[in-house]
């Protein structure tokens, strides 16, 4: 079993916070807008990390993480990009390859809008986790934790980190 802290959106912020839940998980997934690499090398001196580059995101960043990030942990085939859209609303540049090729769960970033859905049709779990960041529209920074067991996700909670400003 892993306990998993799914981030996005950090667009250069990191506080005691986001590291205190960075300690609590397992391993540490961040859905792009990293912003300065300062926030991905706090996380990795502490946890294992995947990540993928968003928009925002320098050649540095680009040079370091994907622009997806396709992988299984425990027996769960997991996608992560950052502009990807969500059931029904799937980017165009992924579009293909999740019809054809669906992860088990779908992780994206982008939209600062916190959002797990299930897509019934391609029998998948979609996952946003909102903006972790002070940067944005959105009013409550938001993460998400859950635990990936064998091929269950499980015990899914939303961690409201406080009001943006």
């Amino acid at each position: 079993m892993k306990k998993i802290l799914l981030l996005s959106d950090t667009h250069s912020h990191i506080d005691d916070t986001i590291m205190k839940y960075v300690r609590q998980a397992d391993e540490v997934w961040h859905a792009g807008d990293i912003g300065d690499l300062s926030v991905t090398d706090a996380i990795k001196k502490e946890k294992s990390l995947k990540a993928v580059y968003g928009n925002i995101d320098n050649a540095e960043a680009r040079l370091e993480f994907p622009l997806n990030n396709r992988f299984f942990c425990e027996g769960v085939d997991v996608w992560i990009t950052h502009i990807g859209g969500y059931p029904g609303k799937y980017n165009q540049a992924i579009r293909e390859e999740i019809n054809t090729n669906p992860p088990k769960l779908f992780i994206c970033g982008h939209s600062h809008i916190l959002k797990v859905m299930p897509d019934n049709k391609l029998n998948l779990i979609h996952m946003n986790p909102g903006a972790a960041g002070v940067h944005g529209f959105h009013q409550i920074r938001t993460m998400l934790r859950f635990e990936i067991n064998r091929d269950n996700i499980q015990n899914l909670e939303v961690i409201e980190i406080g009001k943006r400003a």
